[in-house]
């Protein structure tokens, strides 16, 4: 991202800008477009969003203006900038109506599938679906029975702390069936995507009408968004500006195109496999140790921990702990949590990080045995030294940790 296109503005699409002199930029972001089209079989993409939650934004207005705006701009017989205020404030009051249902933020959602924070569960009609009370899973009956009684407008999978697949062909059954538009938000597992880990019934691209996606954590590019899509919907993407920000970071764009070639290679295809083998490997030591992880284990990248039940500690105070003794994560909400956000009944834990480093299973049990000794209240001097030694094996930068950096004068 450290490069001169940070200096460009470039509000529009490539090759139709608003700004002037933007002849690389144009290059450099539909080479970005045509290597996430390629690394997830899209039929048509944006690179614009600044983050996901930009791209989740753009993405139901998009969905709206197509499944709404179009019908009462054709009623009205005129585009919207010639219509007269009381004209168009019969179409905006439309999008207020706007229902959408996604996945609850105690039961593993995100703030921007419908929290009333957010701008989700202000600017439309929102609706949770959570998870079973045994399994902690989905329950795609009782999901389809609160669809059809809905009647979203948009139906929204992903997750950014649930710990099994989710099978997008079922999703999509549901969404055909009350006659709603598919938006998959797959932030957190794109790089299982990506790297072919989640494949058929898993991957979301052949069955979602929408997918947004963040383009670091499991992608391991650089922070902003990406909006992949059926044709159906690429002319109202082409609008992320002005639908809902001004103009592109046009050196993050460059930064999207090196992650998406790296994506590409047979290397990240193992790494994305490591993380999943790394993830079920912790959860399996956790068990072991008598930790409590909800749903019973994992089947992608992270694993949330009841840490009330199993040590007696809030998720706040097992992260102030933790971190004591050298190790972060975060507090995270389990299912019915009666602690709230603040305080937390669990942790929420990921193996894409240690992954990176190059740690295998083996070290997936000494990270384990860490956070236990932690939790249950041993010396965090004492840990924080063991965590130094493990970490000195792993190091993130190698020329760094071994002196062998090259000085110019």
């Amino acid at each position: 991202m450290g490069n001169w296109l940070t200096d460009k503005y470039a509000e529009g699409i490539p090759y139709q800008r608003y700004y002037a002199g933007c002849q690389n930029v144009d290059d450099i972001e539909s080479y970005a477009q045509e290597l996430a089209k390629k690394l997830f079989n899209a039929e048509a993409c944006t690179v614009q969003p600044h983050s996901g939650c930009d791209a989740n934004l753009a993405a139901y207005l998009a969905i709206l203006a197509e499944v709404i705006e179009n019908s009462k701009v054709k009623e009205i017989g005129k585009p919207l900038m010639q219509m007269t205020h009381d004209e168009f404030e019969t179409v905006r009051q439309e999008f207020t109506k706007a229902r959408i249902l996604g996945m609850s933020l105690k039961d593993g959602g995100h703030l921007t599938h419908g929290f009333r924070n957010n701008f989700s569960g202000k600017l439309f009609e929102a609706f949770s679906y959570g998870v079973d009370p045994v399994t902690e899973m989905i329950n795609y009956d009782e999901l389809r029975l609160l669809a059809k009684k809905i009647q979203p407008h948009i139906l929204i999978a992903g997750y950014s702390s649930y710990s099994r697949k989710v099978d997008f062909s079922i999703m999509r059954s549901i969404a055909d069936e009350v006659g709603a538009v598919l938006l998959v938000d797959m932030a957190h597992f794109s790089g299982l995507v990506a790297g072919k880990v989640l494949t058929g019934n898993f991957d979301p691209i052949p069955f979602a009408d929408i997918v947004t996606s963040t383009t670091h954590k499991t992608l391991r590019g650089p922070r902003g968004g990406i909006i992949l899509s059926k044709k159906r919907f690429e002319e109202g993407l082409k609008r992320v500006c002005p639908l809902a920000q001004g103009g592109p970071l046009e050196h993050v764009i460059a930064a999207k195109a090196v992650a998406f070639e790296e994506a590409l290679t047979a290397d990240f295809q193992t790494y994305a496999r490591k993380i999943v083998e790394n993830s079920t490997s912790l959860a399996r030591h956790f068990m072991d140790e008598g930790v409590r992880v909800i749903t019973g284990g994992t089947e992608n990248h992270l694993m949330v921990l009841d840490v009330f039940k199993s040590f007696g500690l809030t998720g706040k105070e097992a992260e102030e702990r933790l971190f004591n003794g050298g190790i972060i994560v975060n507090k995270n909400a389990i299912p019915n949590d009666s602690r709230g956000v603040i305080q937390t009944s669990g942790i929420r834990v990921g193996t894409a990080a240690i992954t990176t480093l190059n740690m295998g299973e083996p070290q997936m049990q000494e990270v384990a045995n860490f956070i236990v000794r932690c939790l249950k209240g041993e010396d965090p001097a004492k840990i924080r030294a063991d965590v130094q030694r493990l970490k000195a094996r792993y190091p993130l930068y190698k020329a760094i940790s071994l002196g062998k950096l090259c000085h110019t004068n």
